[in-house]
Protein backbone atom coordinates (compact mmCIF):
# COMPACT_ATOMS: atom_id res chain seq x y z
CA UNK A 1 0.00 0.00 0.00
CA UNK A 2 2.75 2.45 1.17
CA UNK A 3 4.29 1.66 -2.28
CA UNK A 4 1.54 1.90 -4.31
CA UNK A 5 0.56 5.48 -2.44
CA UNK A 6 3.81 6.99 -3.34
CA UNK A 7 5.37 7.10 0.49
CA UNK A 8 8.50 5.43 1.72
CA UNK A 9 8.52 1.53 2.61
CA UNK A 10 8.05 1.47 6.32
CA UNK A 11 8.25 5.01 6.72
CA UNK A 12 5.33 6.17 10.07
CA UNK A 13 5.84 2.61 11.95
CA UNK A 14 6.28 4.23 15.23
CA UNK A 15 2.52 5.20 14.83
CA UNK A 16 1.53 1.73 13.76
CA UNK A 17 3.71 -0.21 16.57
CA UNK A 18 2.02 1.89 18.97
CA UNK A 19 -1.35 0.71 17.74
CA UNK A 20 -0.86 -2.19 17.37
CA UNK A 21 0.32 -2.90 20.85
CA UNK A 22 -2.70 -1.01 22.05
CA UNK A 23 -5.05 -3.38 19.85
CA UNK A 24 -3.46 -6.20 20.98
CA UNK A 25 -3.91 -5.46 25.07
CA UNK A 26 -7.41 -4.68 23.97
CA UNK A 27 -8.00 -8.16 22.25
CA UNK A 28 -6.04 -9.69 25.35
CA UNK A 29 -8.19 -8.05 28.61
CA UNK A 30 -11.08 -8.53 26.53
CA UNK A 31 -9.92 -12.23 25.83
CA UNK A 32 -9.62 -12.78 29.66
CA UNK A 33 -12.74 -10.98 30.62
CA UNK A 34 -14.53 -13.27 28.85
CA UNK A 35 -12.84 -16.19 29.71
CA UNK A 36 -13.04 -15.17 33.89
CA UNK A 37 -16.99 -15.06 33.24
CA UNK A 38 -16.94 -18.57 31.60
CA UNK A 39 -14.36 -19.87 34.56
CA UNK A 40 -16.72 -18.93 36.88
CA UNK A 41 -19.85 -20.42 35.14
CA UNK A 42 -19.32 -22.27 32.22
CA UNK A 43 -23.19 -22.38 31.08
CA UNK A 44 -22.60 -18.09 30.08
CA UNK A 45 -19.97 -19.35 27.67
CA UNK A 46 -21.58 -19.35 23.97
CA UNK A 47 -20.53 -22.16 22.67
CA UNK A 48 -20.99 -23.89 25.50
CA UNK A 49 -22.90 -26.78 23.69
CA UNK A 50 -20.54 -27.10 20.69
CA UNK A 51 -17.77 -27.50 23.25
CA UNK A 52 -19.62 -30.90 24.40
CA UNK A 53 -17.21 -32.52 21.68
CA UNK A 54 -14.15 -31.34 23.08
CA UNK A 55 -14.70 -32.10 26.84
CA UNK A 56 -15.52 -35.42 26.06
CA UNK A 57 -12.49 -35.97 24.66
CA UNK A 58 -10.55 -34.50 28.04
CA UNK A 59 -12.13 -37.29 30.27
CA UNK A 60 -9.65 -39.46 27.71
CA UNK A 61 -6.79 -37.53 28.63
CA UNK A 62 -3.65 -40.08 30.06
CA UNK A 63 -0.35 -39.13 30.48
CA UNK A 64 1.61 -40.64 28.09
CA UNK A 65 6.01 -40.55 28.24
CA UNK A 66 7.26 -38.43 25.25
CA UNK A 67 8.82 -41.09 22.84
CA UNK A 68 11.33 -40.61 20.04
CA UNK A 69 8.24 -40.85 17.65
CA UNK A 70 6.89 -37.62 19.71
CA UNK A 71 10.00 -35.71 19.32
CA UNK A 72 10.12 -36.60 16.08
CA UNK A 73 6.42 -35.09 15.14
CA UNK A 74 7.77 -32.25 16.95
CA UNK A 75 10.72 -31.72 14.89
CA UNK A 76 8.40 -31.94 11.67
CA UNK A 77 5.89 -29.54 12.84
CA UNK A 78 8.51 -26.82 14.17
CA UNK A 79 10.34 -27.63 10.37
CA UNK A 80 7.12 -27.20 8.57
CA UNK A 81 6.68 -24.11 10.46
CA UNK A 82 9.82 -22.22 9.58
CA UNK A 83 9.39 -23.42 6.25
CA UNK A 84 6.53 -21.78 5.60
CA UNK A 85 6.82 -18.69 7.01
CA UNK A 86 10.13 -18.64 4.59
CA UNK A 87 7.40 -19.01 1.75
CA UNK A 88 5.69 -16.11 2.63
CA UNK A 89 8.22 -13.68 3.48
CA UNK A 90 10.04 -14.95 0.40
CA UNK A 91 7.72 -16.55 -2.29
CA UNK A 92 4.76 -14.49 -0.97
CA UNK A 93 3.00 -18.10 -0.53
CA UNK A 94 -0.80 -17.41 -0.07
CA UNK A 95 -3.42 -20.07 1.28
CA UNK A 96 -2.98 -22.81 -1.57
CA UNK A 97 1.11 -23.03 -1.03
CA UNK A 98 0.27 -22.88 2.90
CA UNK A 99 -2.39 -25.49 2.52
CA UNK A 100 -0.37 -28.19 0.69
CA UNK A 101 2.62 -27.96 3.25
CA UNK A 102 0.07 -28.69 5.97
CA UNK A 103 -1.39 -31.13 4.05
CA UNK A 104 1.98 -32.55 3.43
CA UNK A 105 2.49 -32.09 7.22
CA UNK A 106 -0.19 -33.75 8.49
CA UNK A 107 0.32 -37.01 6.32
CA UNK A 108 3.88 -36.91 7.15
CA UNK A 109 3.20 -36.38 11.25
CA UNK A 110 0.26 -39.39 11.06
CA UNK A 111 2.93 -42.22 9.37
CA UNK A 112 5.05 -40.97 11.92
CA UNK A 113 2.36 -41.68 14.48
CA UNK A 114 1.80 -45.30 12.93
CA UNK A 115 5.03 -46.34 12.88
CA UNK A 116 5.85 -44.96 16.28
CA UNK A 117 2.06 -46.31 17.48
CA UNK A 118 1.84 -42.73 19.16
CA UNK A 119 -1.46 -42.96 21.48
CA UNK A 120 -2.55 -46.04 19.44
CA UNK A 121 -2.62 -44.16 16.03
CA UNK A 122 -3.20 -46.94 12.77
CA UNK A 123 -3.79 -46.37 9.47
CA UNK A 124 -7.64 -46.64 10.25
CA UNK A 125 -7.38 -43.50 12.34
CA UNK A 126 -5.23 -42.00 10.64
CA UNK A 127 -8.09 -42.03 7.69
CA UNK A 128 -11.11 -41.36 9.78
CA UNK A 129 -9.95 -38.58 11.86
CA UNK A 130 -8.50 -36.83 8.01
CA UNK A 131 -12.18 -37.38 6.78
CA UNK A 132 -13.89 -35.76 9.91
CA UNK A 133 -11.11 -32.96 9.66
CA UNK A 134 -12.27 -32.54 6.43
CA UNK A 135 -16.02 -32.82 7.40
CA UNK A 136 -15.39 -29.96 9.62
CA UNK A 137 -14.09 -27.65 7.44
CA UNK A 138 -16.77 -28.46 4.39
CA UNK A 139 -19.27 -25.19 5.44
CA UNK A 140 -16.54 -22.83 5.81
CA UNK A 141 -14.73 -23.74 3.01
CA UNK A 142 -18.13 -23.41 0.64
CA UNK A 143 -18.67 -20.16 2.70
CA UNK A 144 -15.50 -18.98 1.07
CA UNK A 145 -15.78 -20.40 -2.41
CA UNK A 146 -18.92 -18.97 -2.67
CA UNK A 147 -18.00 -15.41 -1.44
CA UNK A 148 -15.34 -15.70 -3.97
CA UNK A 149 -17.65 -16.66 -6.98
CA UNK A 150 -19.59 -13.57 -5.68
CA UNK A 151 -16.54 -11.05 -6.16
CA UNK A 152 -16.03 -13.01 -9.51
CA UNK A 153 -19.37 -11.73 -10.56
CA UNK A 154 -19.01 -8.05 -9.12
CA UNK A 155 -15.57 -7.94 -11.21
CA UNK A 156 -12.99 -10.42 -10.14
CA UNK A 157 -11.19 -7.54 -8.46
CA UNK A 158 -8.86 -6.34 -11.84
CA UNK A 159 -8.40 -2.61 -11.64
CA UNK A 160 -7.77 -2.13 -15.30
CA UNK A 161 -11.73 -3.85 -16.24
CA UNK A 162 -15.22 -2.37 -16.63
CA UNK A 163 -17.11 -4.16 -13.55
CA UNK A 164 -19.39 -3.36 -11.35
CA UNK A 165 -16.90 -3.20 -8.03
CA UNK A 166 -14.75 -0.74 -10.19
CA UNK A 167 -17.80 1.53 -10.69
CA UNK A 168 -18.79 1.50 -7.33
CA UNK A 169 -15.44 2.12 -6.08
CA UNK A 170 -15.30 5.40 -8.23
CA UNK A 171 -18.53 6.57 -7.60
CA UNK A 172 -17.46 6.36 -3.29
CA UNK A 173 -14.46 7.67 -4.31
CA UNK A 174 -15.98 10.95 -5.90
CA UNK A 175 -18.47 10.73 -3.23
CA UNK A 176 -15.64 11.85 -0.73
CA UNK A 177 -14.08 14.14 -2.48
CA UNK A 178 -16.47 16.91 -1.14
CA UNK A 179 -16.01 16.32 2.42
CA UNK A 180 -13.54 18.24 4.79
CA UNK A 181 -10.57 16.53 5.03
CA UNK A 182 -10.03 14.98 8.88
CA UNK A 183 -13.72 13.68 7.97
CA UNK A 184 -12.99 12.07 4.43
CA UNK A 185 -10.30 10.08 6.19
CA UNK A 186 -12.72 8.65 8.74
CA UNK A 187 -14.61 7.94 5.47
CA UNK A 188 -11.54 6.09 3.74
CA UNK A 189 -11.86 3.98 6.83
CA UNK A 190 -15.08 3.26 6.62
CA UNK A 191 -14.51 2.45 3.21
CA UNK A 192 -11.69 -0.26 3.15
CA UNK A 193 -13.57 -1.96 5.85
CA UNK A 194 -16.48 -2.44 4.41
CA UNK A 195 -14.91 -2.74 0.90
CA UNK A 196 -12.56 -5.68 2.66
CA UNK A 197 -15.88 -8.13 2.87
CA UNK A 198 -15.29 -8.14 -1.41
CA UNK A 199 -11.60 -8.08 -1.06
CA UNK A 200 -10.20 -9.69 1.43
CA UNK A 201 -7.02 -10.07 0.39
CA UNK A 202 -4.47 -7.19 1.20
CA UNK A 203 -2.60 -7.18 -1.89
CA UNK A 204 -5.60 -7.13 -3.88
CA UNK A 205 -7.22 -4.33 -1.92
CA UNK A 206 -4.38 -2.42 -1.85
CA UNK A 207 -4.22 -2.97 -5.81
CA UNK A 208 -7.90 -1.69 -6.45
CA UNK A 209 -8.14 1.00 -3.84
CA UNK A 210 -4.66 3.00 -3.28
CA UNK A 211 -4.07 3.91 -7.15
CA UNK A 212 -7.63 5.86 -6.72
CA UNK A 213 -7.47 7.14 -3.05
CA UNK A 214 -4.16 8.32 -3.07
CA UNK A 215 -4.53 11.06 -5.02
CA UNK A 216 -8.22 11.46 -4.28
CA UNK A 217 -6.58 11.83 -0.65
CA UNK A 218 -4.09 14.67 -1.95
CA UNK A 219 -7.19 16.87 -3.67
CA UNK A 220 -8.71 17.05 -0.47
CA UNK A 221 -6.03 17.36 1.96
CA UNK A 222 -5.91 13.97 3.33
CA UNK A 223 -1.60 12.88 4.34
CA UNK A 224 -1.07 10.06 2.07
CA UNK A 225 0.49 8.28 4.95
CA UNK A 226 -2.81 8.74 6.39
CA UNK A 227 -4.63 7.41 3.77
CA UNK A 228 -2.79 4.29 3.76
CA UNK A 229 -3.19 4.00 7.65
CA UNK A 230 -7.06 3.78 7.05
CA UNK A 231 -6.15 1.19 4.20
CA UNK A 232 -4.42 -0.51 6.89
CA UNK A 233 -6.99 -0.56 9.99
CA UNK A 234 -10.12 -1.12 7.53
CA UNK A 235 -8.01 -3.76 5.83
CA UNK A 236 -7.58 -5.43 9.06
CA UNK A 237 -9.37 -5.23 11.83
CA UNK A 238 -12.26 -5.86 9.97
CA UNK A 239 -11.48 -9.99 9.38
CA UNK A 240 -13.08 -10.63 12.91
CA UNK A 241 -16.57 -11.23 11.44
CA UNK A 242 -16.30 -11.45 7.78
CA UNK A 243 -17.76 -14.64 6.91
CA UNK A 244 -15.73 -14.37 4.00
CA UNK A 245 -12.79 -13.96 5.61
CA UNK A 246 -10.77 -17.68 4.80
CA UNK A 247 -8.48 -17.47 8.07
CA UNK A 248 -11.56 -16.85 10.12
CA UNK A 249 -14.07 -19.94 8.81
CA UNK A 250 -10.85 -22.36 8.60
CA UNK A 251 -10.16 -20.92 12.68
CA UNK A 252 -14.51 -21.07 13.45
CA UNK A 253 -14.27 -24.39 11.79
CA UNK A 254 -11.41 -26.42 13.49
CA UNK A 255 -12.76 -25.08 16.76
CA UNK A 256 -16.45 -26.10 16.06
CA UNK A 257 -17.65 -22.48 16.91
CA UNK A 258 -20.98 -21.58 14.92
CA UNK A 259 -20.80 -18.07 13.04
CA UNK A 260 -23.79 -16.69 14.27
CA UNK A 261 -22.13 -17.62 18.10
CA UNK A 262 -18.98 -15.84 16.97
CA UNK A 263 -20.43 -13.12 15.94
CA UNK A 264 -21.95 -11.95 18.84
CA UNK A 265 -18.86 -11.70 20.39
CA UNK A 266 -16.28 -10.99 17.36
CA UNK A 267 -18.98 -7.78 17.02
CA UNK A 268 -18.59 -6.31 20.17
CA UNK A 269 -14.59 -6.65 19.78
CA UNK A 270 -14.41 -5.25 16.22
CA UNK A 271 -16.89 -2.28 17.58
CA UNK A 272 -13.89 -1.28 19.90
CA UNK A 273 -11.41 -1.75 17.55
CA UNK A 274 -13.49 0.72 14.88
CA UNK A 275 -13.62 3.16 17.78
CA UNK A 276 -10.22 3.42 18.53
CA UNK A 277 -9.24 3.18 14.41
CA UNK A 278 -11.33 6.20 13.78
CA UNK A 279 -9.69 7.96 16.52
CA UNK A 280 -6.37 7.57 15.20
CA UNK A 281 -6.87 8.39 11.83
CA UNK A 282 -8.65 11.66 12.71
CA UNK A 283 -6.23 12.03 15.07
CA UNK A 284 -3.39 11.82 12.77
CA UNK A 285 -4.65 13.61 9.90
CA UNK A 286 -5.10 16.58 12.45
CA UNK A 287 -1.55 16.29 13.60
CA UNK A 288 -0.31 15.97 10.18
CA UNK A 289 0.93 12.63 10.60
CA UNK A 290 4.06 11.48 7.92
Amino acid sequence: AQGIAGVPVLSGSGLRIVVWIVATLRGLVFTLIYASRVKKNPLLSRVHESDRYFREQQDEFVQRPFTYGAWLVLLVLTGVMIWVVWGVIVHAWFIPEIASQFFTMGVVIGLIGVIFRLNGMTVNVMASSFTEGARMMIAPALLVGFAKGILLLVGNGEAGEPSVLNTLLNSIAHGISGLNNAIAAWFMLLFQAVFNFFVTSGSGQAALTMPLLAPLGDLVGVNRQVTVLAFQFGDGFSHIIYPTSASLMATLGVCRVDFRNWLKVGASLLGLLFIMSSVVVIGAQMMGYH
